[in-house]
C-alpha cells in the first residue's frame, strides 16, 4: 500500500513535460529524430514570451534573461526529447543505464545552444537587450553534480551517446549542496555550502509520476509457500521516496534528447501531526531530515561514522531507485516475463560506488518479482558491466558487515548467498587452496569483517574495464590479477575521451573556426579528420593564426587569474598549468618543489637564459584530507612570497586558483601552454584534463603513467616531455629502495623549506611536507622523479624560446588528438561492451 506522501505526490497534476514525453504520434521510421521542432515558437519568440509572461518585468536583470533563454532552449528540446523515447520503445532499442555518483555537467546553455545549433538564433534573440552570450551564462550556475574526473567523464560520455544516436539514460543524484565551494582564508582552504539551486535549475523537470521508494534498516524473515519455496520479506523498513528530476541531454544536431534522471530524497510522511502538535518539534521533522540528508552533499566526509553511514546510504538510494525504474518501465510492457530483459538492458557501473547495484537487482528479482536464484542470477550477471577508475586499494570501497546488516539487511543476507555460490567455483578452480578461497573472499574477514565492493562488482558483471592501457594491464597484473586469472575474459580495456564539443568548438570557439577554415568541417563529426592540421606544420601564415589564437586565450585566463586571484599573469610568459583534485599521487607536490627551486635560482642571480613563466595550480582537497589541505596552503603561502618580491616578478608568477570548476577549465584550456601530469606513475587510472589540454593545442610535461602513455603514442615523443620512473620501477624502488636524497638542487629546496622561510609567522606548519619528502618509503617518489623533472622542465624552457617550434609542436597535438574524442571512446563500449544496436535514427 502506498504511503501517504508517495500517493499525495504520485496524485499531483502531470507537468508538461510528461504531456510532451507521452503523448503524440509515432515516428516516422527514417529520420524520425530529425524532425523540426513542431509544437513550439521559435526562440526568439519563445524568449519573449518568457521574459513578459514568467518573469513580468519590462527591465530584466542578466540573471533573468539567463533563466528565461534557459527556459527557451528547454522548449526548443521537448518535441526531440518526446520523439527520441518514442523511436526508442517503437524500435525496440536497446538501453543502456549509466548508473554514477557523479555528473559534473558544468553549464549547459552554451553546449546546449551549439548542439542544437541555435547559437546564432540566441545571439540575435539578445541583442535587442544589449547584453552577450557570454555574459548571458556566466549567470548560470556550475551543476553542483560532481567533483573531478569522474564526473566529468560522465557527463561528456552522456553527450557522446546522444551525438552517436545511442540510447543511454545517466542515472544520477541531485545534490542540493554539491561538493562545496572552496574558499581561501589565509592560504587554508575553507568549506562552504555549494549553493547551485539558490536560483532553481531551469533545465530539470520534476517526475512525479516516477517517484519509486527505497528501503532502509528493518529485518529479513522467511516463510516456506504452498509450493515449497522459501520466500524472503524485508520487513519493517524506513522507506525513502526517491523523486526523479529529469535534464534533457541533446545531441550534436542528430535529433536525439537523451535523459539524465537525477533522484532526490524526500520523506513518505514530511512530519508527524501529533508529534508537532504536542510541542516535540524536532521529533516531528526528524524522518524528514533524515530522508533529505541522503542528497543534501556530494560525499560526505566519511571520516566519521555517521559519514560512512550517509555514504553507503547514498550509494544505495542511487542504485535501488534506478533499478525500480528501468523495471518499472519493463514490466509495464512486459509483465513478468524476464526472458527478453537481458537483450534489452545492460547497466554500466561507473566505478565501484553503484556496485551495490548488484545485490539490489538481485533482491527486486527474486522478492519482488519471484524469480528463482539461478535465473536471477543469470540475468544479473548478463546486464552489469563495471568500470574500474582507481588502482589505489585505499580507493576501493569497503563496507563493515555490521554496518550492512543494521541499514541493508536482506542486502547483505543476498552479498552472502553470492559469497558462497561464488567461492565453490573458486574451490573448484583451485582445490584445497584455503588462502585462495581467503584473498578472493568478497567477505575480508578479521576483527571487523568487510565487504569488498570491487571483488563484488567483479563476481556480479560481464565485463570489467579499466580506462587507459597501462591501467587495465595493472588491474590484471596485479590488482585483480587472481580474478583474472578465473575469468580473463571479463577484462577488457576502454581509454578514457573527452567531449570535443564541449572542450574544442564550446571552450575555444576562435581555434575551432580557425581549424573549421583550414581543414573543412567533418572533423566536428569525427574528430580523426584533425590529422589534417599536421600538413599545415610548415604553412608560416597559419602558424602565426594558431598563435594569435593562443595569445588571445592566455589573455582571457589571464583575465580570470586577475579577477579570482588578484595576479597579474604577462601574456609573454609561458602560462604553465595544473589544475586537478588535489591528491598525493597526482603530485602538485612536485610541481611545488619545481617552483620553489626555480624562486631559488632566481634569489642567488642565476637566471641567465631562465624562460619566464606563470604558473597557475588549482583543484580541490577532500575536507578529511589533511595532506592534500596543507599543500593547498603551501601552495598559497609560495605564491604570496612570489608574486610579493620584486626581484622574482620579472621571471616568475604564481596563482592558486580558488574553487576550481568546469567553467573556469572552459577558459584555462584554451590558454594553457604547458599541461602538467606529472602523477607517480602506475598510479592515475588515465586522466581526461591530459586530453582537454592536448586538444587544445597544449604541450604535456608527464610521465608514463595512465592516457599519458598513449597521448604520447599519438604526438610523438618529441612532442610531448617525458619524465621519471616508469609505473615498472616505481613498484621495484616501493618493494626494495629505501628514500635517499642526494640531488644538491632537492637539498637546497629542502634548506629553504626548513628555513621556515614560506611560513615565517606560522611555524613548524610545513613539517608534515619536508617529513612527506624525506620519508624513507616514499611511495609517491617525489625525491627519485625531482632531477628528472627539472630536467624536462629545461627542456621545456629551452624549447619555448624557439616560438615556431613551439606552434608546430602545439598544431602536432591538437592534430593527434582525435583519438581521445568520447566519441570513439563511446564507440567501443557500444561495440564491445553494451552491444548496443544502432537506432531508428541511424540513417543520417
Amino acid at each position: 500500500m502506498a504511503k501517504p506522501r508517495e500517493s499525495a505526490l504520485k496524485g499531483e497534476l502531470k507537468n508538461d513535460l510528461k504531456q510532451s514525453l507521452d503523448h503524440g504520434s509515432k515516428p516516422k521510421a527514417d529520420h524520425a529524430l530529425e524532425e523540426p521542432c513542431e509544437d513550439c515558437d521559435s526562440l526568439d519568440v519563445s524568449f519573449e514570451r518568457h521574459l513578459r509572461y514568467d518573469l513580468s518585468r519590462e527591465q530584466s536583470q542578466s540573471g533573468e534573461l539567463f533563466n528565461a533563454m534557459a527556459r527557451s532552449v528547454k522548449e526548443q528540446m521537448f518535441d526531440l526529447w518526446r520523439k527520441t523515447r518514442l523511436a526508442d520503445s517503437q524500435y525496440e532499442t536497446k538501453k543502456v543505464s549509466y548508473l554514477s555518483l557523479e555528473f559534473l555537467l558544468g553549464r549547459t546553455l552554451g553546449n546546449a545552444l551549439l548542439n542544437l545549433d541555435l547559437t546564432e538564433q540566441c545571439k540575435q534573440a539578445l541583442k535587442p537587450h544589449a547584453v552577450s552570450l557570454e555574459e548571458l551564462e556566466s549567470h548560470e550556475h556550475d551543476a553542483g553534480l560532481g567533483n573531478g574526473g569522474l564526473g566529468r567523464l560522465a557527463a561528456c560520455f552522456l553527450d557522446s551517446c546522444a551525438s552517436i544516436d545511442l540510447a543511454v539514460t545517466g542515472y544520477g543524484i541531485r545534490y542540493q549542496y554539491g561538493m562545496f565551494v572552496q574558499k581561501m582564508d589565509n592560504g587554508y582552504q575553507v568549506e562552504g555550502p555549494d549553493l547551485w539551486l539558490r536560483d532553481g535549475n531551469p533545465w530539470e523537470v520534476r517526475m512525479v509520476n516516477r517517484i519509486v521508494s527505497v528501503p532502509f534498516f528493518g529485518s529479513t524473515k522467511s516463510y516456506i509457500d504452498k509450493d515449497g519455496k522459501r520466500n524472503f520479506v524485508w520487513q519493517g523498513t524506513q522507506d525513502v521516496l526517491a523523486v526523479p528530476y529529469d535534464m534533457p541531454i541533446a545531441g550534436y544536431r542528430n535529433g536525439r534528447v537523451n535523459t539524465l534522471r537525477l533522484w532526490r530524497a524526500e520523506a513518505s510522511d514530511d512530519f508527524d501531526l501529533t508529534e508537532f502538535n504536542e510541542g516535540d518539534y524536532t521529533e516531528a521533522v526528524a524522518r524528514k531530515n533524515l530522508a533529505e540528508q541522503i542528497t543534501m552533499v556530494l560525499y560526505p566526509n566519511d571520516s566519521s561514522e555517521n559519514g560512512k553511514e550517509l555514504r553507503l546510504r547514498q550509494q544505495f538510494f542511487l542504485s535501488s531507485a534506478s533499478l525500480q525504474d528501468v523495471l518499472n518501465q519493463y514490466t509495464a510492457k512486459h509483465g513478468k516475463d524476464f526472458s527478453q530483459f537481458s537483450s534489452k538492458h545492460v547497466f554500466q557501473l561507473n566505478d565501484t560506488h553503484p556496485s551495490i547495484a548488484i545485490p539490489e537487482l538481485m533482491r527486486l528479482l527474486l522478492d519482488v518479482h519471484g524469480l528463482d536464484w539461478d535465473k536471477a542470477w543469470d540475468i544479473t550477471r548478463s546486464v552489469m558491466a563495471y568500470t574500474n577508475h582507481t588502482l589505489l586499494p585505499e580507493a576501493l570501497e569497503r563496507w563493515p558487515v555490521r554496518m550492512l546488516q543494521h541499514m541493508l539487511p536482506r542486502i547483505l543476507d543476498i552479498i552472502y548467498e553470492i559469497n558462497g555460490r561464488y567461492l565453490e567455483r573458486v574451490a573448484h578452480r583451485w582445490p584445497g587452496d584455503a588462502n585462495k578461497l581467503r584473498v578472493m573472499s568478497i567477505i575480508e574477514e578479521g576483527d571487523e569483517p568487510q565487504v569488498r565492493m570491487a571483488y563484488l562488482a567483479i563476481v556480479g558483471s560481464f565485463s570489467v574495464n579499466g580506462v587507459a592501457a597501462l591501467h587495465s594491464q595493472l588491474l590484471t597484473s596485479t590488482l585483480f590479477n587472481d580474478f583474472y586469472q578465473m575469468w580473463p575474459q571479463l577484462f577488457n580495456n576502454k581509454t578514457n575521451g573527452v567531449s570535443p564539443r564541449r572542450w574544442l568548438m564550446h571552450a575555444n570557439p576562435d581555434l575551432s573556426t580557425l581549424i573549421t577554415k583550414a581543414i573543412g568541417t567533418s572533423w566536428q563529426r569525427d574528430l580523426t579528420q584533425l590529422t589534417s592540421l599536421n600538413g599545415l606544420t610548415q604553412d608560416k601564415a597559419f602558424i602565426k593564426q594558431w598563435q594569435q589564437v593562443k595569445f588571445d586565450n592566455k589573455a582571457k585566463l589571464a583575465a580570470l587569474v586577475a579577477q579570482e586571484c588578484e595576479v597579474e599573469f604577462d601574456l609573454s610568459m609561458l602560462f604553465d598549468v595544473q589544475v586537478k583534485r588535489i591528491h598525493e599521487y597526482k603530485r602538485q607536490l612536485l610541481n611545488l618543489l619545481h617552483v620553489v627551486h626555480l624562486y631559488g635560482r632566481i634569489l642567488d642571480g642565476d637566471v641567465k637564459d631562465m624562460v619566464p613563466r606563470c604558473v597557475l595550480m588549482g583543484g580541490k582537497a577532500a575536507p578529511g584530507y589533511a595532506m592534500a589541505k596543507l599543500i593547498i596552503k603551501f601552495a598559497n603561502n609560495l605564491a604570496h612570497m612570489i608574486n610579493s618580491d620584486p626581484r622574482v616578478k620579472p621571471y616568475l608568477r604564481m596563482a592558486y586558483l580558488p574553487n576550481y570548476n568546469v567553467s573556469a577549465m572552459e577558459v584555462i584550456c584554451p590558454g594553457t601552454e604547458l599541461s602538467e601530469q606529472i602523477s607517480t606513475a602506475g598510479k592515475e587510472a588515465s586522466g581526461t584534463g591530459n586530453m582537454k589540454f592536448m586538444m587544445n593545442g597544449a604541450l604535456t610535461i608527464g610521465t608514463l603513467d595512465g592516457a599519458n602513455i598513449e597521448i604520447r603514442e599519438q604526438v610523438g615523443p618529441d612532442n610531448f616531455f617525458l619524465f621519471g620512473l616508469s609505473a615498472e620501477q616505481v613498484a621495484q624502488a616501493n618493494d626494495t629502495q629505501e628514500n635517499q636524497i642526494f640531488s644538491p638542487a632537492l637539498l637546497k629546496v629542502i634548506a629553504l623549506l626548513k628555513s621556515g622561510h614560506f611560513n615565517l609567522v606560522e611555524p613548524g606548519i610545513f613539517d608534515p611536507i619536508i617529513a612527506a619528502i624525506e620519508a624513507p618509503k616514499d611511495q609517491w617518489r617525489l625525491a627519485a622523479d625531482f632531477d628528472s623533472y627539472c630536467q624536462a622542465q629545461l627542456h621545456v624552457a629551452n624549447t619555448y624560446l624557439d616560438k615556431e617550434t613551439w606552434q608546430q609542436m602545439s598544431i602536432r597535438n591538437t592534430a593527434a588528438s582525435g583519438r581521445f574524442s568520447s566519441d570513439v571512446t563511446i564507440g567501443q563500449y557500444r561495440d564491445d561492451i553494451w552491444m548496443a544496436k544502432k537506432t531508428a535514427n541511424n540513417n543520417r
